[in-house]
């Protein structure tokens, strides 16, 4: 087996992985389960990371060069290492994301967008609940509940940042930090999206006017040709 046919075995199944840990997460930072859930819980989202260990293992194995391999991917690395700080385990969402970059990259402009768009809800969502699991406990934490979390969220990918809601532990802002470097990319994505659909019609639109132009001219040398072939005639006659 080659490293690319796992990968394209394992992208959609590793997805639904991380769908479940945030499931699994989103119970654990919401509802605060009681303690035989909670441990329930922590199990599932431990055999997750396992399941991310094993794809780690087996991409670095399968690799050609895997030197090169191990350096070009240390992001795969921070999925399986970083999650073991609680916060930080949302890093395995990143699975999720590049599963639909590479359904969107295969699509129209449409659903590329629409990747950008559940990417940027993604983000946030992932975002509100790290900050919320990370602040509520801090005494002088904003961020306490989830509807805090998500508007906090909200103002943060877009940039606008109202400033009524911010965390106020270092985890927090490096989770904040994240999240302003990645609604900087999904606007960027938006915007680069905009700006080459605007060149697109543009260029169409010049096209069907040379076009339109090329064939007027093309019908005047046309019957330019003719009238000087009928007095091309009408010479000859005379001559004749």
């Amino acid at each position: 087996m080659t490293q690319v046919s796992w990968r394209d075995r394992t992208e959609w199944p590793l997805a639904a992985a991380a769908i479940l840990f945030l499931l699994v997460y989103s119970i654990q930072v919401i509802s605060q389960p009681e303690q035989d859930l909670r441990q329930i819980l922590e199990v599932l989202t431990w055999v997750i990371w396992a399941v991310f260990l094993i794809d780690y293992l087996v991409n670095f194995w399968l690799a050609p060069n895997r030197r090169q391999w191990f350096v070009h991917n240390l992001h795969e690395l921070l999925i399986v290492v970083l999650p073991m700080l609680r916060p930080l385990r949302l890093l395995r969402l990143i699975t999720l994301l590049r599963a639909l970059n590479r359904a969107g990259g295969r699509a129209l402009r449409g659903r590329i967008l629409m990747y950008v768009l559940a990417s940027a809800g993604i983000l946030s969502y992932a975002a509100a609940l790290a900050v919320l699991d990370i602040e509520r406990t801090d005494p002088e934490a904003n961020i306490t509940t989830l509807g805090d979390a998500l508007w906090w969220a909200m103002t943060t990918i877009t940039t606008v940042g109202y400033g009524d809601h911010y965390p106020v532990t270092d985890t927090g802002r490096l989770i904040a930090a994240a999240l302003m470097i990645g609604g900087i990319a999904v606007l960027g994505v938006v915007t680069a999206s905009l700006a080459s659909w605007l060149v697109e019609s543009v260029a169409a639109e010049t096209a069907a006017d040379v076009e339109v132009a090329d064939e007027s001219v093309r019908r005047e040398l046309a019957e330019v040709r003719a009238q000087l072939q009928v007095l091309t005639q009408a010479l000859q006659h005379q001559k004749g």
